[in-house]
């Protein structure tokens, strides 16, 4: 039994680390701007696959939906596009259409073939799945850029931290799904991205200490109250040791 139930673990990690893998990729191919992206991988890995991980999925059963019968792979990279094309709604004044969605589907979801019909069903479906709650304040990316503006404001160094490096991050963070506190926390998440970025890009003949000024002096959020510079450190530390795990 625990061989069964390692096995099925393992698989549905592999599962979830291709789904977000097709989404991030989906989401430079569709050249979305970055805050499209992270909302989208807020919305599909944080929310929306977590349901078919919890007790949620019998109510999402329930809904009857030829989607769920059965789940499989190409259904869920058919909702990965939906988180993305539901986030350009929120952030975009032109957003995607489903015209390019059913175009990029039919070039990179192979096993199945969905018409636009089957994309307009399942953004109702997400959106069930959500309950309809689709605040997108709570999103790291919108974290990160806030931390780095105020880094930049507060030392020179800040200009030397690359954004770029930040979200490459960002990316294996949510690809590899840390176990740690990092996922129930998005100022955590960012700030762990921006300390590892500064850490890999600054020269350490740059560096100032501490790294980063945590403290309330340094943000200006009311929501600093729950931050915890630990989960920031462990975060930074599992990225940092993650390449050597796998040699």
């Amino acid at each position: 039994m625990r061989n069964k139930s390692s096995a099925s673990a393992s698989s549905a990690s592999n599962l979830r680390t291709q789904l977000l893998e097709f989404l991030i990729d989906s989401a430079h191919e569709l050249q979305v701007i970055p805050i499209v992206k992270y909302t989208a991988l807020s919305l599909f890995a944080d929310r929306f696959y977590d349901s078919f991980r919890s007790s949620r999925l019998v109510g999402v059963e329930n809904l009857g939906h030829w989607l769920f019968k059965p789940i499989r792979e190409s259904n869920l990279q058919l909702f990965a596009l939906i988180s993305l094309w539901i986030s350009s709604k929120i952030h975009n004044s032109s957003p995607l259409s489903v015209k390019t969605l059913k175009s990029f589907g039919d070039k990179s979801i192979t096993e199945q073939h969905f018409t636009a019909r089957d994309f307009l069903e399942a953004e109702i479906v997400f959106l069930q799945v959500l309950d309809y709650e689709l605040g997108a304040g709570n999103v790291a990316f919108i974290f990160l850029e806030d931390l780095l503006s105020q880094l930049k404001g507060m030392a020179k160094v800040g200009e030397l931290v690359n954004l770029e490096a930040c979200m490459d991050i960002m990316d294996l963070l949510y690809e590899t799904e840390d176990s740690s506190l990092l996922y129930s926390c998005s100022l955590s998440l960012a700030a762990s991205t921006l300390v590892a970025s500064y850490v890999i890009t600054v020269p350490k003949q740059r560096w100032e200490f501490p790294v980063l000024p945590w403290g309330k002096d340094f943000f200006s959020c009311e929501f600093i109250e729950n931050f915890k510079t630990q989960y920031v450190l462990d975060g930074v530390i599992d990225f940092l040791l993650e390449p050597f795990l796998f040699c």
